[in-house]
């Protein structure tokens, strides 16, 4: 069987479903002996194909930039076709909840949720009526409406707060109860709120005001993803004082954010050592010096709201560890322009918490191929709660059925948190 609960192939089916991912990826045919290293697979389209093969054949014991260079599509099907099934775990599910950033909406996110679960629906309609004063307009019309508005900063963050927001409340409603919370970036304003430090109005109003004040800052920023480790992403930006490191995802994903010429300058420094880079699709350098202007605009906002220490452990990317203080404005204010330390802060959850299962709450999935290069092959079951638009209720059943909650869970007296 396969880390997904799916039948493997045969090593011929591997390779014909290997050759279509790949062909998906580099947009070309490609042939079956041929390198995947010579395929033309970037940084992120690495990641994102090592995330693929991981959710349909179980966790891969390599790190991407160590496994890759050195198979065909046919060495790498035998090799998948011979992995050990993962132990499953005989304990009641300890779970985490990670919430996706900024960079994960999409048009139409949640559709097949909100179409066929009452209970996502009327979330997400509670975390609309909050954000309406602050936006002008409805983010459930926003998204629905399928409109490449929901790219804008200004509406991306408090959209996908909502998302996050709702997906989270629709768990906890079933009898899921997190040990621990993360959010990545953006994703931390659902994950406080999650863990009872923000209300749903302070929040909505905080989302709202940071989405605002970014927007209207020069959008003559960028942020550019690499297999660097920080040490080498350091050097590479050394001389370029508009330059710093913008996200610590794992070991060798680190993200780059700054003003153009200074990452692409730092983009050649990485060439020359043979470290790919590609660059992302922002309108802004965040997690920058580049946004420090809005730090204390938004510190102002924050300081009218009030806080409350987390009733659920609650992992910050700001400081990379347990945070059990109420967020308050300072903490708001530095998040907007320090890096995400999402690595150091899942490395500590998985350590202190233990968690046999790990979801990724947002419209997709992009965080679970780092989590799962960090547990490695005795690491925690990583379950996607949306996979894209047409994530329906039949799929939230199988989470749900995985976590033990919902109706059919042993213990189904939970009453709803939210």
């Amino acid at each position: 069987m396969s880390g997904s609960g799916r039948e493997l192939p045969d090593e011929q089916g591997c390779v014909e479903w290997l050759l279509e991912r790949v062909a998906e990826h580099v947009r070309r045919e490609v042939g079956e002996d041929t390198p995947l290293i010579e395929c033309g697979l970037d940084s992120v389209a690495l990641l994102s194909l090592y995330g693929t093969v991981e959710e349909e054949f179980g966790p891969l014991s390599d790190e991407p930039v160590d496994l890759w260079p050195y198979l065909t599509v046919r060495t790498l099907a035998q090799r998948l076709t011979g992995q050990d099934e993962p132990v499953a775990a005989d304990a009641r599910p300890r779970t985490a909840l990670v919430f996706t950033g900024q960079g994960c909406q999409h048009p139409g996110m949640t559709e097949g949720l909100h179409r066929q679960c009452t209970a996502y629906r009327h979330h997400l309609a509670a975390a609309d009526e909050a954000l309406a004063p602050h936006l002008g307009r409805s983010v459930v019309e926003l998204i629905r409406g399928k409109s490449p508005a929901v790219d804008e900063t200004a509406l991306a963050q408090p959209a996908l707060f909502a998302v996050g927001y709702a997906l989270a409340a629709t768990l906890l409603e079933e009898g899921v109860r997190p040990v621990a919370l993360l959010g990545h970036g953006a994703g931390e304003f659902a994950a406080a709120t999650a863990c009872g430090a923000l209300s749903l109005p302070d929040a909505a109003h905080l989302v709202s005001a940071r989405g605002a004040l970014m927007q209207q800052l020069p959008s003559n920023g960028g942020m550019m993803a690499t297999c660097a480790d920080p040490y080498e992403a350091a050097e590479a930006v050394a001389a370029e004082p508009g330059v710093s490191i913008g996200a610590l995802n794992a070991a060798r994903a680190t993200v780059l954010s700054g003003d153009l010429p200074g990452l692409r300058r730092a983009s050649g420094r990485l060439g020359e050592r043979g470290i790919s880079s590609t660059f992302l699709k922002v309108t802004h350098a965040f997690q920058s010096p580049l946004m420090e202007p809005v730090a204390p605009l938004l510190e102002e906002a924050a300081r009218r709201l009030p806080a409350a220490a987390p009733t659920t452990p609650f992992y910050s990317t700001v400081y990379g560890r347990r945070y059990d203080a109420p967020p308050d404005a300072g903490y708001w204010a530095r998040h907007v322009t320090s890096p995400v330390r999402f690595a150091d802060a899942m490395r500590a959850l998985l350590a202190e918490q233990r968690p046999t299962h790990v979801v990724e709450v947002g419209p997709k999935a992009v965080l679970l191929p780092f989590v799962r290069r960090m547990g490695g092959r005795t690491g925690p079951r990583c379950l996607p709660m949306c996979r894209g638009p047409r994530t329906n209720a039949v799929d939230l059943a199988g989470i749900l059925s995985a976590l033990d909650a919902g109706p059919l869970a042993e213990d189904s007296g939970h009453a709803p948190r939210w």
